[in-house]
């Protein structure tokens, strides 16, 4: 698989900042295909830090209804899979580049 095509984006959330400053573990939405040594090598290579330890997890999809003018509207929004990547001790990623 391609680099693009395992790490698609980070997870920016309450809970992913809270990992980050307390454990050193980061959230990336990943390709559904891709497994933890792929993303502990891409990861390596894109951000430049030593990976100890990757999880991952896939999320099931969801049905959503939307209320509108010509009535109910019902979907899926389709599942996906993240990973955890806990980087080494004294390393860390900057997800919001340098300000």
């Amino acid at each position: 698989m391609k680099s693009a095509e395992i790490l698609v984006k980070p997870i920016i959330s309450e809970k992913s900042n809270g990992l980050s400053e307390k454990r050193r573990t980061y959230a990336f939405r990943v390709g559904r295909k891709a497994n933890k040594l792929e993303i502990k090598k891409a990861v390596e290579d894109f951000y430049g830090v030593s990976v100890i330890n990757v999880n991952t997890v896939v999320v099931p999809s969801k049905s959503k209804s939307r209320f509108t003018k010509a009535g109910v509207i019902s979907g899926r929004k389709p599942a996906y899979k993240k990973a955890y990547v806990t980087v080494a001790e004294g390393e860390n990623i900057d997800l919001y580049g340098a300000l």
